[in-house]
């Protein structure tokens, strides 16, 4: 899910949808209003999923989409090549993740409590508890 939102509401560290990818914003700069046109913002991003920088000028008037990102508490089930199965803690469902980068992954292990963030459908470890 998502929601509209104006371009110049939005700051370093909130989420934006650029190309159909959530991306957390890492850079915002804003122009003033010049002779022949709106005050702009440059906006440069890094994508949740796969850590791809993006950027986009707009005005700060115009509207942008934001994800609405879902933070969850889960526990791992099982660790397979290339995946991992996590069960969530307050619906009992369980699913299959993409196994997370390197400093996470020497983490994890059969029963350890995770955060998952779930963002239109997709789902990332974020974080281990305890």
């Amino acid at each position: 899910m998502s929601k509209p939102a104006e371009l110049g509401t939005l700051k370093v560290g909130s989420y934006v949808m650029i190309e159909n990818e959530p991306c957390r914003i890492v850079s915002y700069t804003k122009s003033k209003p010049g002779k022949h046109g709106s005050a702009k913002a440059r906006v440069v991003a890094m994508g949740v999923f796969d850590g791809v920088k993006r950027s986009f000028v707009k005005p700060r008037s115009s509207q942008v989409v934001v994800p609405i990102i879902e933070k969850r508490a889960g526990q791992v089930i099982a660790l397979l090549p290339s995946a991992v199965q996590v069960m969530d803690l307050e619906t009992y469902e369980i699913f299959e993740t993409p196994m997370p980068e390197e400093a996470l992954k020497s983490k994890l292990t059969s029963g350890v409590e995770v955060e998952f963030w779930r963002i239109l459908g997709r789902i990332k470890i974020v974080r281990t508890k305890g």
